[in-house]
């Protein structure tokens, strides 16, 4: 009887590895089988989220027992990335990919050109603006964007670098350039063997980058461009919004446009975030980005209502200073007095007012 009453007094017995830290780590082959990913798209996922590995102080606790190194990440992590819209889109995109395999080897052209008009789409925007709840915080970041932004910017087409994406990235690193000399923004300049050290200092914060030197890149064979792809997939979308929110604090249109030349027709290529890999641009298009890329030319500005409404309240002062010295402009604009009026009139108006 006095055992019994001991254990009822204890409570149910704590099994190994159901609490602690043992809870708090969950190993990669589990986080794929609980979100049914494929490796690829788990680390396109994590990339994009900003969700990384991290190793437990105590190994043994977390892997049971065992020193064999394994890869875990935080339990809360992985119950995070669950809830991801973009779960839905990767399923989507692998059942669209077993359709066209499908309609391919029964040589069904039709049903592929319809599949592919109709392939899923998605977009990182949502998860920028829950990474960066600031504008600080983004430029606080992106000094590895520059740098992967400027990188790919020089490297030719390749089996898996489509043209279109080193073309975005030349688009996005010469807007943030012409923002740099518009604001005089430069601090500092470094020669190195590796390129060319750039430091400027954008609305408090000092932001570091590297240009590599423009000469012929050999491709590496044991470098993985998907991964990196996903870097600069996510990169480009924080830089499009940084370039939008950089211009219009200078006044300046966005997408750039040259001083003293009509836009280009298809201006609207450039404001896409990543363009169609089938989009061709046109010899006016390309004309345009080519004066852009030189970095010599002065960009548009927009003139805004209230910079009108300014100018012609200046204006207005001036005129009816020269019609009648004697008014006190600034005291009749605070009384809201009509300039347009004889100083006899005023009087008048300023009595009835009184009265």
């Amino acid at each position: 009887h006095v055992v019994v009453v001991v254990r009822a007094a204890m409570g149910k017995r704590k099994k190994k590895g159901e609490s602690g830290m043992a809870t708090s780590y969950i190993p990669r082959n589990k986080a794929l089988k609980k979100l049914q990913l494929s490796l690829p798209d788990f680390r396109r996922l994590c990339i994009l989220k900003g969700i990384y590995p991290h190793e437990p102080k105590n190994l043994k606790k977390v892997n049971h027992g065992s020193t064999a190194r394994r890869t875990f990440y935080y339990t809360k992590d992985i119950q995070f990335l669950a809830h991801e819209p973009l779960l839905e889109k990767f399923r989507d995109f692998k059942a669209f990919m077993r359709k066209v395999k499908r309609a391919f080897h029964k040589d069904q052209k039709h049903t592929v050109e319809r599949l592919y008009e109709n392939r899923p789409v998605y977009t990182v925007d949502h998860i920028v603006r829950e990474r960066y709840p600031s504008f600080t915080d983004a430029l606080r970041d992106i000094d590895d964007a520059l740098c992967m932004l400027f990188l790919f910017s020089t490297l030719p087409q390749y089996r898996r670098l489509q043209a279109y994406v080193v073309h975005n990235c030349k688009r996005l690193t010469t807007e943030f350039m012409h923002y740099i000399i518009e604001s005089r923004s430069l601090r500092k300049v470094f020669l190195s063997i590796k390129g060319i050290y750039y430091q400027a200092e954008v609305m408090g914060q000092t932001i570091t980058w590297i240009i590599p030197y423009q000469f012929s890149t050999q491709m590496p064979s044991d470098v993985d461009f998907r991964v990196m792809l996903t870097f600069v997939e996510f990169y480009a979308t924080l830089m499009g919004f940084i370039n939008f929110r950089l211009y219009h604090s200078l006044n300046l249109k966005y997408p750039p446009q040259i001083e003293g030349l009509p836009p280009p027709p298809a201006a609207e290529a450039l404001s896409s975030q990543i363009p169609e890999p089938d989009v061709v641009l046109g010899e006016e298009l390309e004309d345009h980005t080519e004066l852009l890329a030189s970095l010599g030319q002065s960009l548009a500005r927009v003139v805004t209502e209230g910079w009108l409404l300014l100018y012609s309240g200046l204006l207005t002062r001036v005129y009816c200073f020269s019609l009648h010295p004697s008014i006190d402009v600034e005291e009749a604009i605070e009384e809201e007095i009509p300039l347009d009026l004889s100083p006899e009139e005023q009087e008048a108006q300023q009595r009835a007012r009184e009265e």
